[in-house]
């Protein structure tokens, strides 16, 4: 059956509860599809099965258990698949009030969330010999898959896995020979699913960098529209619980923050404002008892893009400083070392968890104080500076320390409190326990974000002590690169820390970015990414292979990135966290931080400590812009404007200082435009004009 092309059309027709299977096959027939004289039911169900729209599917299932003389059993079938049918579909299931935390219960999911395993049944169970098993097959495969997607427990066990993903491909195989047309089911087993709903074609006039830059920007701009017209409601939510609703600003960032999209803006603003709504956010963070990880997600990821956004709405601000009040007032206190730490890891807005398996402040504590760290970063607020200066002391003082076998140098994933030691209650020093499936926070955890906060107290500060962690731990793991050890270290140990500190890069190149220290040069050279690389060296090939390999992840497989995804929190990761577990070769993932870092000039992540010096006033389409140099006295960046007509556009600089600057456009050293302005303050806007398909090197500088 080919697919409805008239939308609009579609959804009339879907919106009329069994007006009749006649009024629909007519419109099959204006579709474009088969005639439909004479049809039955398993010409019904094989069209449903072949079908690659969800809303079809469930309407033609929906006529089939309406066809008078149908055989009972198959309209018993059709009466127990059709409720799940109607949610995977329809957007109508509308989950009971979370009891825990505002997350993995949206419409998207929540249906079957923790309910589908190899051994238990979401869906009811159906006959093989039923004409109907090849649709349970579909959906209790995909079912099984999403769940891995999702669980990083299911993940890191190869058994496990194996379990949930080996009984998916055996169900959707069934359901592939049954419905050889849809090419969605085949996408699951290995075929890739190649085109896109707007091809970009490459300019032969533009660089590869600019091609392939352009291309994804583009699809990811396409993606993060598709999530916002087909499925943000309008209070806000895209279906997979505001918690994981929450998270899908962070790989938005490219065409959110480094450009200007109005259509995005609006979609990320309804967004806050609707989880901000929420019965339990009225004390400024949640109210569900969780740990840090899972607390901290629904202000975080609310506030901080919002202060990209709308950095001069007080209201954001307001809201940045109550997390702030929160942190001082109750949920951290001096411990018995006289440095101030958080009194626990699992916490809300009115209490701090009483178990002492939980009493520990983690590498993922910033992650409740985010907004304020931008916000802090960009005032310069002297209560904030004495706030987040006490506590990164103690972090200073706990890595200076050896004990319970932790190596001095060697920032720990987990202080204890009260006692301040690292670790904690009971040893291992690096696996802190501090809930059984918790494993994030064994070492290292989420260590860039401690070594992020450190980096940025520095740099508001300009005390060298906040410098200590990073620069030891850097000492440590160039030791290990250069005399790598074959014995398997024991865990705990100093090679065994050495041998896992690949994450320090993003910090080092940041540590680079603001003081133009080079010692670390080797070790970026080594283990940076490709955009660090390439600020380093001023070596064009490793970056232009990074932008070609997001664009090849970008060419295939658009139902994934979109209506396939069950879970919001793993927009992107349908190839990382199942395809590759199967696809020989491996296939590319798509990689956001990449094309935020070539737009803004940030060589890292744009959460605790964002160097993005310049956001484009200018929809990311048509576009490409590499940033090629950053500094408080000047921004470099080329620009190719694909195109006919000049573009005008405009620059908002974040880093420069105070004072008089010269931007001169040029193409083949010729000047295109050049203007004299100041700067007054950490936003200044200059506007200007790109001509159509030349590349531009654009150059700020003090005049």
């Amino acid at each position: 059956m080919k697919t409805i092309r008239d939308e609009s059309i579609r959804k009339i027709l879907l919106s009329i509860p069994a007006f009749g299977l006649v009024m629909f096959m007519c419109f099959q027939c204006y579709a474009g599809s088969e005639p439909s004289d004479g049809v039955n039911a398993q010409q019904l169900i094989t069209r449903a099965g072949n079908a690659e729209d969800e809303q079809v599917r469930f309407h033609l299932l929906q006529q089939t258990s309406l066809l008078p003389g149908l055989d009972p059993t198959i309209k018993k079938d059709l009466d127990a698949l059709l409720p799940i049918l109607d949610f995977w579909a329809n957007k109508t299931y509308r989950p009971p009030e979370p009891r825990r935390r505002a997350a993995e219960n949206g419409f998207l999911c929540g249906f079957f969330v923790g309910k589908v395993r190899p051994d238990r049944y979401c869906l009811p169970q159906i006959a093989e010999t039923s004409p109907l098993y090849p649709i349970w097959c579909m959906y209790r495969g995909r079912m099984l898959i999403h769940q891995v997607i999702q669980s990083g427990n299911l993940r890191s066990s190869a058994e496990l896995r194996e379990a949930y993903c080996g009984q998916a491909r055996r169900l959707l195989s069934i359901a592939r020979e049954a419905y050889p047309k849809n090419r969605i089911i085949r996408m699951y087993l290995d075929e890739p699913l190649m085109g896109w709903p707007r091809e970009i074609q490459a300019d032969p006039q533009a660089p590869e960098w600019a091609n392939f830059q352009r291309e994804g920007l583009e699809k990811l701009a396409d993606i993060v529209h598709w999530w916002i017209d087909h499925q943000q409601l309008e209070n806000g939510e895209f279906g997979g619980g505001w918690g994981d609703d929450c998270e899908m600003w962070r790989w938005w960032a490219p065409v959110m923050i480094a450009f200007e999209d109005p259509r995005i803006t609006e979609g990320q603003e309804r967004f806050s404002n609707g989880l901000f709504g929420q019965r339990h956010m009225q004390h400024g963070y949640t109210e569900y008892m969780s740990d840090v990880e899972h607390t901290a997600e629904d202000s975080k990821d609310t506030i901080t893009p919002m202060l990209h956004l709308r950095p001069e709405d007080p209201l954001w601000g307001r809201r940045a400083l109550r997390i702030a009040q929160l942190m001082q007032e109750l949920w951290t206190g001096t411990n018995l070392r006289g440095t101030l730490q958080f009194k626990g890891t699992y916490f809300n807005a009115l209490e701090v968890h009483s178990d002492p398996r939980r009493a520990c402040d983690t590498v993922w504590h910033p992650g409740a104080v985010q907004p304020t760290l931008i916000y802090w970063l960009r005032t310069r607020d002297p209560g904030l500076t004495r706030l987040f200066s006490s506590w990164m002391d103690t972090w200073v003082d706990v890595t200076a320390r050896s004990e319970r076998g932790k190596p001095h140098g060697v920032i720990p994933s987990a202080i204890h409190w009260p006692e301040g030691h690292a670790g904690g209650l009971d040893e291992p020093w690096y696996k802190p326990n501090i809930d059984s499936q918790a494993h994030l926070y064994d070492w290292p955890g989420n260590m860039t974000m401690i070594t992020s906060t450190l980096l940025l107290t520095y740099h508001i500060t300009g005390d060298e002590k906040y410098l200590q962690p990073i620069h030891s731990m850097a000492q440590i793991r160039r030791a290990y690169r250069e005399n790598p050890q074959k014995a398997q270290p024991s865990p705990g140990s100093l090679n065994w820390c050495a041998a896992r500190m690949g994450f320090l890069s993003e910090t080092l190149a940041k540590y680079r970015a603001i003081t133009q220290d080079t010692q670390y040069d080797d070790l970026l050279l080594r283990e940076a990414s490709g955009y660090a690389m390439f600020r380093i060296s001023g070596r064009l090939n490793r970056l232009t292979q990074d932008l070609l390999n997001n664009a090849r992840a970008l060419r295939m497989n658009w139902p994934g990135y979109t209506s396939e995804v069950r879970w919001t929190d793993r927009v992107l990761s349908f190839t990382s966290n199942y395809l590759n577990d199967y696809a020989k070769p491996a296939l590319p993932n798509p990689n956001p931080a990449l094309l935020y870092a070539c737009a803004t000039g940030d060589m890292g992540r744009l959460d605790y400590f964002p160097l993005n010096a310049v956001r484009w006033l200018t929809p990311p389409r048509d576009i490409a812009a590499l940033v090629t140099s950053t500094g408080t006295d000047h921004l470099h960046a080329e620009l190719y404007h694909f195109g006919d007509q000049p573009r005008e556009m405009a620059a908002e600089l974040y880093m420069l200082d105070v004072g008089s600057y010269s931007l001169v456009i040029k193409e083949s050293g010729r000047t295109l435009f050049q203007r004299d302005f100041n700067v007054t303050g950490p936003r200044s806007r200059i506007a200007f004009t790109l001509p159509s398909r030349r590349l531009c090197r654009l150059r700020i500088d003090p005049q």
